[in-house]
């Protein structure tokens, strides 16, 4: 395929998969939006009033960024995990399969419709939000690069576990088991600092500790971790989950039968 075919293939199926879950927006913009405004109720007005400030914030503007990161992380992972393992069940899978397009553009045209997704639901929290506190942008750069970048790699991973998934309920095992428990052990509901020193240690082994605060830099100003370094961790998980999926791709585990 010449360079404009590729990009026709890559604009078609991020269409396909922008298109599908805008016609389903009562189940994929709408759900995440109200869980979210049940967390700014509950721990953000309810039990925030108990806590008190962190680092010269309201526990209310605190949480907000890890709360959006949250919902970045979750609709990213789920848009492409839930899709691709659609066209495997489908067994649609093995047109793209035989086709010309190059297994680089089916991996970054499923991607591009995640990331698309979960910067939309984060977008929407982030204007739901509002209605409970005020935000400031102390940097734009970090701000956007570290929600593009985290729902890219959330993207690459849902596409990795949607190749190996056997079954519908092999969809949610990952993000029940493993993203749900260091999202929250991630520090969107606290500091690290609060934390003592043996579990600090132990929390920035957890990558995901490394986005959320790079986000909340971009609201607040304040992070508990080096900003390059969890760039560069970013980065690290995105060129290896790209790679994994090119060769599982072209070695057809889990597609061929």
């Amino acid at each position: 395929m010449n360079f404009k075919n590729k990009l026709t293939a890559l604009d078609t199926i991020v269409k396909k998969e922008v298109r599908r879950f805008l016609r389903i927006w009562l189940q994929t913009i709408v759900p995440p939006v109200i869980t979210m405004s049940l967390y700014f109720i509950i721990f953000g007005n309810l039990i925030g009033r108990q806590i008190g400030a962190i680092s010269g914030f309201s526990y209310m503007q605190f949480i907000v960024p890890g709360l959006i990161m949250m919902s970045v992380i979750t609709n990213s992972y789920m848009n492409v995990c839930s899709s691709f393992f659609s066209t495997k069940f489908q067994k649609s899978v093995e047109e793209l399969l035989v086709s010309p397009t190059p297994n680089a553009i089916i991996i970054l045209g499923y991607c591009v419709g995640g990331i698309v997704r979960g910067l939309l639901v984060g977008f929407v929290v982030v204007l739901v939000s509002l209605f409970f506190t005020k935000l400031h942008i102390h940097n734009l750069f970090y701000l956007v690069s570290f929600a593009v970048l985290t729902a890219t790699v959330f993207s690459l991973g849902g596409l990795t576990n949607a190749i190996f998934a056997k079954k519908f309920d092999d969809i949610s095992i990952i993000p029940t088991f493993v993203i749900t428990p260091l999202t929250y052990l991630g520090g969107v509901f606290y500091s690290i600092d609060q934390l003592p020193a043996v579990w600090q240690i132990v929390s920035k082994l957890n990558p995901i500790l490394y986005m959320i605060n790079g986000f909340r830099f971009g609201f607040l100003g304040i992070t508990d971790v080096n900003l390059m370094m969890s760039i560069l961790i970013l980065i690290f998980f995105i060129v290896s989950l790209f790679v994994i999926n090119l060769s599982l791709l072209r070695r057809g585990s889990g597609l061929r039968t």
